[in-house]
């Protein structure tokens, strides 16, 4: 008796694995088992940058918060903190947004936020 292959799930494996390939240099396109490793790798990546990609973005709104904070004359952590004490409740990539587009509005932010820091300073003392 002949030995069973199933060799149309096989093949529909195959093939689908190959057409995720494609584009790779050399035997990594065409050859199944260096197709198969090739896929199997670029499919980490793309999960793993998947999650990177959040941390990238907001590094990048960080940096831009802080420029923008620097020009101003206030460090980052404490625009931050006189945010968080005149209750101003913005994200980061807004606030990245609004530094890198709108000069006059992040000032008022910079304004309102060391306003509210020698509030909290007098209140502390």
């Amino acid at each position: 008796m002949p030995r069973a292959t199933n060799s149309p799930a096989s093949r529909r494996r195959r093939k689908r694995v190959l057409n995720q390939a494609k584009g790779y240099f050399g035997n990594k396109s065409r050859l199944f088992r260096y197709a198969n490793d090739a896929v199997k790798h670029a499919l980490q990546h793309a999960y793993k940058d998947r999650r990177r990609k959040k941390r990238t973005w907001r590094a990048l709104w960080i940096t831009r918060i802080n420029i923008a904070c620097r020009a101003n004359d206030i460090s980052y952590s404490r625009f931050m903190e006189g945010l968080a004490a005149a209750g101003i409740e913005l994200n980061r990539k807004i606030l990245a947004d609004i530094a890198a587009r709108d000069e006059a509005a992040f000032t008022r932010l910079v304004e309102q936020a060391r306003e509210a820091l020698k509030q909290k300073a007098e209140q502390a003392a």
